[in-house]
């Protein structure tokens, strides 16, 4: 299957809409496709909001919207439905069952208590990170760790206050809005095992939708004797291209910490270690202040 992606920002906009509402369009129980939606988004719409709207959430907020990310705020911005997760407190027979109502991409005009949260989330799970059992620290912040968290803290928020503005878009993914060096990659955020996620926002849209665009094609293996799915080869030449321009991008404090762990090795032109795993090889880290003895253990991930 052969697949024009439009390269032009606001061509490629429509495209995503039009695309995906027709891939969520197929009804899942009757469609005779290789690939069909969940049942949740049969049928979902994009809400995009106008410019009015989007002046009138950054006086809100207290924030200020890339023109990239205003764009995607106007054509795309959220669906029309959320996700119904249902789920008990505990795994007892007669456990009540309670239901969480998960945004697609973020209501900015509804989604209040969620996007501020999401707009914690960055300082607060880093910051566990710091005092809690991964001892995250940054070989910038300095040789020697302070003892107390307070002291700790103090480091960190300076450090913090310094970083460029994280907008939330959806879950634990974040824009980085660097207004003044204009990169807006967007950054996957768990503590601080933090991924690029797409180094712009074509880039990540694609990586974040790629089974709502519908960029599979079913391959037929002659040894296994089967079909499988892969990813179409012009998502893949996007993103080899995009991992070798990385080589030469910087994102401002944000790089650091990154790289901290080897599991952001995929970002800057660095490879994760051994991808093929063949051999075990542990998430470290790559910096430990040289007043103490620490073992390059494999980080412990939070549930946060």
């Amino acid at each position: 299957m052969s697949l024009e992606i439009p390269e032009d920002y606001i061509e490629f906009l429509h495209w995503v809409k039009e695309r995906t509402e027709s891939f969520w369009s197929k009804n899942p129980e009757t469609s005779e496709d290789d690939f069909v939606c969940e049942d949740w988004i049969y049928g979902a719409k994009w809400i995009g909001l106008t410019q009015e709207e989007i002046d009138a959430i950054e006086e809100e907020y207290q924030i200020t919207f890339s023109p990239e990310h205003r764009a995607f705020l106007n054509i795309l911005h959220t669906i029309d439905r959320k996700e119904v997760i249902e789920y008990t407190d505990s795994f007892e027979d007669d456990a009540e069952v309670k239901f969480n109502h998960r945004p697609f991409f973020y209501n900015w005009k509804k989604d209040t208590e969620e996007i501020k949260e999401a707009m914690e989330w960055p300082y607060r799970t880093i910051f566990e990170d710091v005092t809690g059992s991964n001892k995250v620290w940054l070989k910038s912040w300095g040789s020697v760790r302070p003892k107390s968290d307070e002291d700790k803290e103090k480091i960190f928020s300076e450090w913090f206050k310094k970083t460029p503005k994280l907008l939330p878009i959806t879950s634990h993914r974040s824009v980085v809005c660097d207004l003044v060096s204009k990169q807006e990659p967007v950054l996957s955020i768990w503590g601080s095992d933090i991924i690029v996620y797409g180094w712009n926002m074509r880039h990540y849209l694609l990586n974040e939708l790629k089974e709502h665009l519908d960029l599979f094609e079913l391959v037929y293996d002659k040894e296994d004797d089967e079909w499988y799915h892969e990813f179409v080869k012009e998502l893949g030449e996007i993103n080899i291209s995009e991992y070798e321009q990385s080589k030469t991008k910087d994102i401002p404090l944000w790089k650091e910490m990154i790289l901290y762990w080897s599991s952001g090795w995929s970002s800057f032109g660095k490879e994760y270690p051994n991808p093929n795993n063949d051999v075990l090889i542990p998430i470290v880290k790559s910096f430990v202040p040289e007043d103490e003895e620490e073992e390059d253990t494999q980080k412990t991930f939070n549930s946060f």
